[in-house]
C-alpha cells in the first residue's frame, strides 16, 4: 500500500496494522521526522520516499528507495506506485490533491485527511474512500445500507470543557493542548479545544453519507463514537476503545479485522456510566456555523484556510484563544458569497486568498 503521513499517528497505528497483517508497504510519505522515517525504511524496506524538504535529504537513510520532495513529489510517487491502496493521513490542505490525483488515477483511498472532503467534497466519489477517522468509520460500520433518518457523531469535548467560561477567550496554546483523554498533533488537539474539528467531520459526514441530518454531542470518554437514528425510529451506537487501529484495519483488510490481536477490548462495565452532552454555543462560539455550513457546504474552505492559518499565530503566542475564534469568523463573513469552485484550480485560489485575508487580519493585531 502507499502511506500518506506514515510518522504522524494515524501513520504509525497503520504500519502497527500492517506489519500485523502482513501487507507491504510500497510507499512512505512523511514531513520533517526524519529519524522516525529512517526507521520505517529500515523495516518496511518501500520503493519510494517522499519527504517535506531537499535540505533534510542528508540525514534520509533511503536504502535504496528512490526519494522525491514536496507537494509534487507526493503526486510523482503516486504515478509512479503499483499499489492500489492509498491510505491519506496527511494532515492539513496539503492532502487534497493526493486524494483528487489518487482516484485520477483509479486508487481506492482510506481516507484520514479531513481536508480533502471539507475543502472539495463535492469533487470527489465518495463511494471510493473508506472512512479512517473513529466517527465516520462508525458511521459506515452501523449503517451498512440500512436507511436513516438521522446521525449523530461525538466529541471529546476538549482542553476547555470544563474551565469556566469567562476564562476560555484569554486561554494560551499551552493550555490549549492538554487535551484531558489523550495527547494528539497541536492542531488537531486545538481543533477539539475550538470544536472546529467536529465542524469538519460534520461537513466529511455530509459528503460521505448525502445528508444534512447530522449533529454532535460530548461524550467525555470517547468510547461512544457515533450513533444512528434508523427510519424505524430506533437508534444504534457505535462503541469501541478510542484507538484508531480498529477503523485502520478496517480499511486496510476488513476481512482480517475481526481477527487483528492489536486492537483493545472493550468491556460491558467499561460503558455504565457514559453520559451524552449538548455543545454548548457560550463554551465553543463556532459550533453556531453549523446549521450555516450544512447549508452551505463548500464554505468549508474558508473554515479550514481561515482555521489553519489563525492556529499558526495561536501557537507563536500573537494572541490569545477567544482572539483566534474571531478571525475565523471574520473570515467567514468576508466570503460568504463563494465562487462557482467546479475544479481544484478554483479551490486553490480561493484557500490562498482566504489565508491572505486572515494573515492581514493577524498583521493589523500585531503590527
Amino acid at each position: 500500500m502507499i502511506l500518506l503521513g506514515s510518522t504522524g499517528s494515524i501513520g504509525c497505528n497503520a504500519l502497527e496494522v500492517a506489519r500485523e497483517f502482513q501487507i507491504s508497504i510500497e510507499t512512505l510519505v512523511a514531513g520533517k521526522n526524519i529519524p522516525l522515517l529512517n526507521q520505517q525504511i529500515e523495516e518496511f524496506n518501500p520503493s519510494f520516499v517522499v519527504i517535506a524538504q531537499k535540505d533534510d535529504y542528508n540525514e534520509l537513510k533511503p536504502n535504496g528507495a528512490k526519494v522525491f520532495f514536496g507537494q509534487e513529489g507526493i503526486l510523482e510517487a503516486l504515478h509512479s506506485s503499483k499499489s492500489s491502496l492509498v491510505l491519506n493521513a496527511l494532515v492539513g490542505f496539503l492532502g487534497l490533491e493526493p486524494t483528487l490525483c489518487s482516484l485520477a488515477l483509479g486508487k481506492t483511498i482510506a481516507l484520514a485527511n479531513k481536508e480533502s472532503l471539507v475543502s472539495a467534497g463535492w469533487l470527489i466519489d465518495t463511494s471510493k474512500l473508506i472512512p479512517v477517522d473513529s466517527e465516520h468509520f462508525s458511521l459506515w460500520h452501523l449503517l451498512q445500507n440500512r436507511p436513516f433518518q438521522s446521525l449523530c457523531i461525538t466529541a471529546s469535548g476538549g482542553a476547555f470543557r470544563d474551565t469556566p467560561l469567562s476564562s476560555i477567550p484569554s486561554q494560551n496554546a499551552q493550555e490549549a493542548l492538554k487535551h484531558p483523554n489523550w495527547k494528539m498533533g497541536k492542531k488537531i488537539t486545538i481543533d477539539s479545544a475550538s470544536m472546529a474539528n467536529k465542524l469538519f467531520e460534520i461537513l466529511e459526514a455530509y459528503w460521505l453519507f448525502q445528508t444534512s441530518n447530522i449533529d454532535a454531542l460530548i461524550e467525555r470518554k470517547s468510547i461512544i463514537h457515533a450513533l444512528v437514528e434508523y427510519q424505524d425510529g430506533s437508534i444504534s451506537a457505535h462503541l469501541a476503545k478510542p484507538d484508531m487501529k480498529l477503523a485502520i484495519s478496517y480499511a486496510l483488510n476488513p476481512h482480517l479485522a475481526s481477527k487483528a490481536s492489536l486492537i483493545p477490548s472493550l468491556k460491558f462495565e467499561e460503558f455504565a456510566s457514559l453520559k451524552l452532552e449538548t455543545i454548548d454555543s457560550k463554551r465553543y462560539p463556532l459550533w453556531d456555523l453549523k446549521p450555516h455550513l450544512l447549508c452551505n457546504p463548500k464554505l468549508g474552505i474558508v473554515l479550514n484556510a481561515s482555521n489553519e492559518i489563525a492556529i499558526e499565530g495561536f501557537l507563536q503566542g500573537k494572541y490569545a484563544f477567544g482572539k483566534m475564534i474571531d478571525l475565523i469568523f471574520k473570515s467567514i463573513q468576508a466570503f460568504d458569497s463563494l465562487p462557482t469552485l467546479d475544479n481544484i484550480q478554483e479551490i486553490r485560489t480561493l484557500d490562498q486568498q482566504v489565508r491572505d485575508f486572515t494573515s492581514s487580519l493577524i498583521s493589523s493585531l500585531c503590527p
